[in-house]
């Protein structure tokens, strides 16, 4: 029997939006992880003329995102920091370099960021930010996350 590859979205749900797959039971970071996803939408799907604004908003969203989990892995010796925020640094150098030639005109780039970047996340929630959630809920409450998911589809 093959095993079910909770990591990926349900087939009904199209990659790039948000649902209940991505809950990782921590509610600030599920919070900013639902902004993250709805701001790689806009990437995808702004108008042209729309695109350099986006992207500086994504920009602030990853700066904010991205420096709240780093802090959080600060506190009392996060045993898994360092892979994870080369990660982060990763995302925001190909972020700054696709800002940097949407400014010359070439838009279609953050077109293929937007898609990248939906192809990354739900890894990086899976595999990185789980085990971040669980620090913090464990941290803060002495237990695990509890995450309770809708079903998606009829089927099953």
């Amino acid at each position: 029997m093959k095993a079910l590859d909770t990591s990926l979205p349900p087939p009904d749900v199209p990659t790039g939006e948000w649902h209940d797959g991505l809950l990782l039971g921590y509610r600030p970071m599920d919070d900013t992880h639902q902004e993250f996803v709805a701001l790689v939408t806009r990437l995808r799907t702004a108008p042209e003329d729309e695109l350099p604004a986006v992207l500086d908003d994504f920009l602030a969203h990853i700066g904010r995102h991205f420096g709240e989990e780093e802090q959080w892995m600060s506190l009392d010796g996060y045993p898994a920091g360092d892979c994870h925020v080369e990660e982060h640094a990763a995302v925001m150098r190909s972020v700054l370099e696709v800002r940097d030639l949407v400014a010359t005109g070439q838009r279609k780039v953050c077109r293929e960021l937007a898609g990248a970047l939906e192809e990354w996340f739900p890894l990086h929630a899976t595999y990185m930010d789980s085990a971040l959630a669980k620090w913090m809920v464990k941290r803060s409450t002495g237990g695990s996350p509890v995450v309770l998911r809708r079903r998606t589809s009829s089927a099953g």
